[in-house]
């Protein structure tokens, strides 16, 4: 009966592995055929993407990231391809993050600095633009709602030929700094003494000429505005009317002497009412 018995057991784990083994190369056979049919359907490269999340300053790691099959068609612009692209074996040092990325997203060159290179400000400005800042205050930096990320409109206050005015300078500069923080998740306000924008070296002329002969001011942009801002100026004549501009800047005056000189003293218009 033992022998039996133990004859039965054995059939029966045979037959069970034997179960297995089909099970699995059935699922393995049936998932090749469903990758070859993606395939021929969508075409497909390997593209890295993240484990984690990763946020600014952090250091990139082979261990933070991981190939996934993409559309051929749609890989984004900067994507990376291969371990070799990320992690040059000649690379003089690790590369930095440059803005905050969620885990499962695409690794971006625009996103990491070049290998062995610090995360400074200028690793992440666009090629051909600068960085400029300017100073703020309470008022003039929309009551410490400023942030990195978001885009302002720069107006300067001044004297002009036909005496003070307002005009838009500058539309939809963006932010890449408040103060010395760069992080575009930080949300909590702060009074700001300066914000650091990016502008073409035209632009940055500009605002340093605005900056020295007047007062800057800066507009907040809504996150989804895509408007263009029309060319905007205003005077003192926009705000109270021509009359009361006139009738303000009118004086008369009458001289008389005292003494051994000679005043100016100012009297009522003859025509005023």
């Amino acid at each position: 009966m033992r022998l039996i018995f133990a004859f039965l057991l054995l059939a029966g784990l045979g037959l069970a592995g034997f179960a297995i083994n089909t099970a699995k190369s059935r699922f393995d056979q049936y998932q090749t055929a469903l990758t070859q049919t993606r395939q021929e359907i969508v075409p497909v490269e390997d593209v890295f993407v993240l484990k984690r999340q990763l946020r600014y300053g952090d250091v990139l790691r082979e261990a933070d990231v991981r190939p996934i099959a993409w559309p051929a068609d749609s890989i984004p612009r900067g994507a990376f391809k291969t371990l070799d692209d990320i992690f040059p074996p000649d690379a003089d040092g690790p590369r930095t993050v440059l803005r905050v990325m969620e885990a499962d997203e695409p690794l971006l060159a625009v996103k990491v600095t070049q290998p062995g290179e610090a995360a400074g400000l200028g690793a992440s400005l666009t090629p051909g633009m600068r960085a400029f800042a300017l100073q703020v205050d309470v008022t003039t930096g929309v009551s410490g709602f400023l942030r990195p990320g978001d885009r302002v409109d720069v107006y300067w206050t001044g004297n002009a030929t036909n005496g003070g005015v307002t005009r838009l300078i500058h539309a939809n500069l963006p932010l890449i700094a408040v103060d010395q923080q760069t992080d575009e998740e930080r949300n909590n306000p702060v009074i700001a003494r300066n914000v650091t924008v990016e502008a073409s070296p035209e632009v940055v002329a500009k605002l340093a000429q605005a900056q020295a002969t007047g007062r800057l001011t800066l507009a907040l942009v809504g996150v989804a505005d895509e408007s263009v801002s029309p060319e905007v100026e205003a005077d003192i004549t926009s705000i109270i009317g021509a009359a009361e501009t006139v009738a303000q800047t009118r004086t008369c005056s009458v001289r008389t002497r005292r003494g051994a000189e000679m005043v100016r003293m100012p009297i009522p218009c003859p025509d005023a009412e």
